[in-house]
């Protein structure tokens, strides 16, 4: 299971934090500035972190650029009560990867928190676990727990980019431009055409579906 560093001064809010995400399951670790999470990230594996701006001995920006410029790519969000344009910008600068104000919406954190680690993932591995199956980019392949099913590319793209995504809405236009690039010799047929292809593929599962969402496109859903 993934293990969260949640780094605030305000012992009510790392305590608040620390109920929602061990609820999901998730390993927790406490810093209360800085430097103390510094420490943390020496000696313990962590795959993301929570993280206050505004604390003593070490503040959130330095953190992250320390983060950063150590090489360290866990990533990170960003939660505090600085909500205006010029620090949204300059924590994004030093390699935040998201942002959440307060007061927190600790259903939204715990989402946010999920969505992180699973780009990071995927970008880290190139692979999407859906339950007990896995999309291979490398190979092409979704691997189910009795067989390999080798797709041809644009099958495999178009799946990995639903599935990358899920429950957000693409266009017939926005596939076609991402998958098939600006080639004129296709047209918004052709995703449909793929995507009927997929979904007689794998008829016989269900741990995912590609769901039409009728006068705009097509979502993931798993």
């Amino acid at each position: 299971m993934n293990t969260i560093l949640i780094v605030d001064d305000n012992e009510n809010i790392r305590k608040l934090i620390e109920i929602y995400l061990k609820r999901e399951g998730f390993i927790t670790f406490k810093a209360e500035n800085g430097q103390e999470a510094l420490d943390i990230i020496d000696k313990t594996k962590i795959d993301l972190m929570v993280l206050d701006i505004m604390m003593p001995v070490m503040d959130g920006y330095e953190l992250t650029k320390a983060l950063r410029e150590a090489g360290y790519m866990l990533p990170i969000l960003m939660v505090t009560a600085k909500d205006t344009y010029p620090d949204k910008k300059r924590g994004f600068d030093l390699g935040t990867d998201d942002y959440l104000t307060k007061p927190i919406d600790m259903e939204e954190l715990v989402l946010r928190v999920k969505a992180l680690l699973r780009r990071s993932r995927i970008y880290e591995d190139k692979k999407i676990y859906i339950k007990d199956l896995v999309l291979d980019y490398d190979s092409l392949e979704v691997i189910t727990p009795d067989k390999e099913i080798s797709l041809p590319k644009k099958e495999f793209y178009l799946l990995f980019k639903l599935m990358s995504f899920p429950k957000k809405i693409f266009t017939r236009q926005e596939l076609l431009d991402d998958i098939w690039g600006y080639d004129t010799e296709v047209d918004e047929r052709t995703v449909d055409v793929h995507i009927k292809r997929l979904r007689e593929k794998f008829k016989d599962y269900d741990q995912f579906e590609i769901v039409t969402v009728r006068g705009l496109g097509y979502k993931g859903v798993y």
